[in-house]
């Protein structure tokens, strides 16, 4: 028990665990599960479902939640050493997985298992166990499963590879301004940049590439020289056109040849349609023909948009030839023109402990539970860590009981990866070794900026909309009822509908009787005007046909990378083709954004970006309910949440998604509710 990656009694220790802990765990854990994967498939162990789970899955659920440990530190606090210990366990887990995975002595044991013998949660899971183990190459023999499994291995290096490089081209980057270069620029954020030369003890206005300090540079910035400084450093990171040492370039290649040899061999044409067969989407045809659809209807209000900022930009900013580089601050400026008020008026509002409790009072409120802080080992002094709560009532008693727990990690910092993002620690669990239920726990991840001279940290309207997301997703993990591990929250649910409860919440951020309790002007306390919101609610789809079509850029672009795209050619002609025929704008020839499309090539959404717009229809359907059901008084109705609750969340992946859907809405989807929510009907 020295080890703190091997206890296993709560909570991992995030605080204890250094390096020189991690082969040492994970070999042991490794033996452990090859122990019982071997136990497991001997010919006399029974194909019975309970009995393969107290041996072999609660073997392997030490591991993954050992190894998700080490991943997490690694996404969140990198170091040199912690990378090395990563990378030198990565080929070895790897291997693992894939070998469970595809092995046939386990394979025909789940196949015997008769579906009858299982409760329904069990035989959902049971469903998706025997199309996995297709999927991972159970059915391939001799070279080719050999050849399968260090393909896997393979790409989990080049994925890992690829994040690093993303990661550390972004932490490469400084730029130290003078005060004239960051006339316009926030306050907040000068004053950031300031302490961080300062801490180096160096002059001038440390820039960088982060998101709290890119994005308000690219605004605000009334230095087109400055703007286009920045912009070139960001779309050109971790590509041919930055530092040799960082470029991704032949980690694309190889990552999709590597699928596309996958795919071969599982005996599909194309990465694209095995990425489907787990999904909600039939085909590839179906998503590519859905993408172009929404384009079609998006690109009338995109060309719009454009054709405004032109006008402003030539009429009102003197800038006759707008750049890749404008288009931010000329938006910014027109917002601030058209629905007088600028995102930096707003963000005075939006302290970070104020936003949380409106959150958490909207989640008390609609799904009738109780969040409070809590105590748990952490890997940083900013995390903070939560309990949910239920009351049960059992006759005259009334109790109260753990829901599940999470971890909270808002500011950006130096080697954290970037971007925001959910992630579970542990699932519910009704444990077949000793009948405990174990409660979920989940980790969610922002990159917000951190407050300066002892004030609040102040997050934009679209920091808040981020956290709303990613609690959308914790909600869809922890709230579960779900006894079946491998079924429970957002385990086993369709890729391209695990985007619905996160998007979901995303609505409340522009409800007036939900927005009013989470503001809190950071000088004098006040709460966001009415009169401001108005504004912000006229500006709401100001450019979201710009917005749409950014999304399905993106979508499309992946879809067609993983189908019709030759591995052996350069990604770049592919990616232009698409913009030629979606976008309204065409980024520089030096834009290398994909080469830090994290996402697709580290991320899990290969081939399976679409599910962002995918899932937008989901969830505008079915916010569609609240608004129809909304009390006199605009707050959304307890009985609709109470429904939406135990219809989507707490059923989690135990039946297909559509499923789930049809018991909330008693229908299949439609795209009404999406187009009108951003103003596109």
């Amino acid at each position: 028990m020295s080890n703190p990656l091997l206890d296993f009694t709560d909570l991992p220790l995030f605080d204890q665990v250094q390096p020189e802990h991690i082969t040492p765990a994970i070999d042991s854990l490794l033996a452990e599960a090859n122990t019982a994967l071997e136990k497991v498939t001997q010919p006399d162990f029974p194909s019975d479902w309970n009995a393969i789970a107290k041996v072999l899955d609660v073997s392997t659920e030490r591991l993954g939640r050992a190894w998700g440990v080490v991943g997490h530190l690694n996404g969140v606090a990198d170091t040199p050493e912690l990378r090395a210990a990563y990378n030198e366990a990565l080929p070895k887990v790897t291997e693992f997985w894939t070998r469970l995975g595809s092995d046939e002595r386990l394979y025909a044991k789940y196949k015997a298992i008769r579906p009858e013998s299982l409760n329904v949660e069990q035989r959902q899971a049971h469903k998706n166990a025997v199309r996995n183990f297709v999927l991972g190459g159970a059915e391939l023999s001799g070279a080719a499963k050999e050849r399968f499994a260090a393909i896997q291995e393979r790409q989990a290096e080049l994925s890992q590879k690829f994040s690093e490089n993303a990661l550390d081209a972004t932490d490469a980057y400084a730029y130290y301004a003078t005060p004239d270069e960051l006339a316009g620029v926030p306050d907040d954020v000068v004053q950031g940049a300031r302490a961080a030369a300062e801490a180096e003890g160096k002059a001038g206005y440390k820039l960088t590439l982060k998101m709290p300090v890119y994005l308000p540079v690219m605004q605000f910035a009334h230095s087109g020289a400055l703007r286009e400084r920045m912009y070139r450093a960001y779309v050109t990171r971790a590509s041919d056109q930055g530092d040799a040492k960082f470029d991704n370039s032949a980690n694309i290649a190889e990552i999709l040849a590597l699928r596309q040899e996958e795919a071969k061999l599982l005996g599909y044409q194309n990465f694209g349609e095995v990425s489907v067969v787990p999904k909600m989407a039939d085909s590839p045809k179906q998503v590519i023909d859905f993408l172009r659809d929404l384009a079609g209807r998006a690109k009338p209000y995109a060309q719009q948009d454009i054709a405004d900022m032109r006008a402003f930009a030539a009429d009102k900013l003197n800038l006759s030839n707008p750049q890749a580089w404008d288009w931010p601050y000329i938006g910014e400026k027109l917002k601030e023109a058209r629905y007088s008020f600028s995102e930096q008026e707003v963000k005075q509002y939006f302290t970070a402990p104020k936003v949380l409790a409106g959150l958490f009072k909207i989640v008390e409120t609609l799904f009738e539970v109780t969040l409070r802080r809590d105590v748990a080992p952490v890997w940083n002094p900013g995390v903070e860590f939560y309990r949910i709560e239920r009351e049960r009532r059992d006759g005259d008693r009334l109790s109260t009981e753990l829901v599940g727990q999470f971890y909270l990690d808002p500011a950006a910092r130096t080697g954290k990866r970037g971007g925001a993002w959910m992630d579970d620690v542990r699932a519910r669990w009704l444990r077949p070794d000793d009948g405990k239920l174990q409660t979920p726990v989940a980790h969610l991840v922002c990159n917000f900026a951190e407050g300066v001279e002892g004030k609040p940290a102040l997050l934009t309207h679209d920091d808040v909309i981020t956290l709303f997301h990613e609690c959308g997703h914790g909600l869809h993990h922890m709230l579960t009822q779900v006894n079946e591990r491998d079924v429970s929250g957002i385990s086993g649910v369709e890729w391209d509908a695990v985007e619905l409860p996160s998007q979901f919440m995303e609505n409340f951020c522009w409800e007036w009787d939900v927005l009013k309790h989470m503001t809190a002007h950071v000088d004098t306390g006040a709460a966001l005007p009415r009169e401001l919101f108005d504004k912000m609610l006229a500006a709401k789809n100001f450019q979201s046909g710009l917005g749409t079509l950014r999304q399905i850029e993106f979508a499309l672009f992946d879809m067609l990378l993983h189908t019709d795209h030759d591995p052996s050619q350069d990604i770049m002609p592919l990616l232009n083709q698409v913009r030629d025929e979606v976008a309204v704008i065409k980024p520089p020839p030096f834009s290398r954004t994909a080469h830090t499309f994290s996402h697709i090539f580290a991320g899990g959404y290969a081939a399976g970006y679409y599910s962002y717009k995918w899932a937008e229809v989901l969830s505008a359907d079915a916010y569609a309910a609240f608004e129809e059901t909304a009390g006199k008084n605009g707050l959304p109705s307890i009985e609709t949440g109470r429904k939406y609750r135990e219809a989507i969340l707490e059923a989690g992946g135990s039946r297909p998604a559509m499923e789930s859907f049809k018991a909330f809405r008693g229908r299949e989807p439609t795209l009404d509710a999406l187009l009108r929510h951003q103003g596109m009907a």
